[in-house]
């Protein structure tokens, strides 16, 4: 053998090689990268929306930083939404705010989590704020619900409790445990 067929064989084996290399980096990567991404079916940034009840009827409004749609889930999620809800065809008397959110459309159930706050609209109610780290709400029935710990700030007293039951069409508001309130007189 000659140092030209020797060079060649040298050449062609070093090409294969890498060749092998190649594809095995990249058969590694395509088996590590997720199988199914699932994108949302539609995103909006600052969003305003109202949900009107069948009799037309304004049922709710919601705001957002960011909100990401799921159809196949029927999902949505948001970033610092804000809830203005109507109970029983009124007024809004409530206003629900957090860090995050997500409306689940074949429950019709809203989830806050993280800093959520509900603040009445009226300065007449005798609850002005509920504040805890979570809370679900149907919006068919307008009941809220948490199993967190709840600090409630109203008219001359707070009481702290944990869990919470809110009927918003009754007006009713319950502690389920561990409650402990303090009331000043002015």
């Amino acid at each position: 053998m000659n140092r030209v067929t020797l060079a060649i064989i040298l050449f062609f084996s070093t090409a294969l090689i890498l060749y092998w290399q190649v594809q095995n980096k990249r058969n590694a990567q395509q088996s590590e990268a997720p199988v199914d991404v699932v994108r949302p079916d539609f995103v909006a940034d600052d969003l305003r929306s109202v949900n009107f009840d069948e009799q037309g009827n304004v049922a709710s409004r919601v705001a957002a930083a960011h909100m990401e749609h799921y159809e196949a889930s029927e999902k949505t999620f948001f970033n610092q939404p804000v809830y203005l809800v109507y109970p029983d065809k009124g007024e809004a008397q409530w206003r629900l705010s957090a860090n995050e959110g997500r409306l689940n459309r074949k429950s019709n159930r809203v989830v806050l989590e993280n800093n959520v706050i509900i603040d009445a609209i009226s300065p007449n109610e005798p609850i002005q704020s509920l504040k805890t780290s979570y809370v679900e709400l149907d919006l068919d029935t307008m009941i809220m619900t948490s199993d967190r710990e709840i600090l409630i700030e109203g008219k001359d007293f707070n009481i702290k409790g944990s869990g919470l039951y809110a009927d918003l069409n009754a007006q009713q508001v319950k502690l389920t445990s561990q409650v402990k309130g303090t009331y000043e007189t002015k």
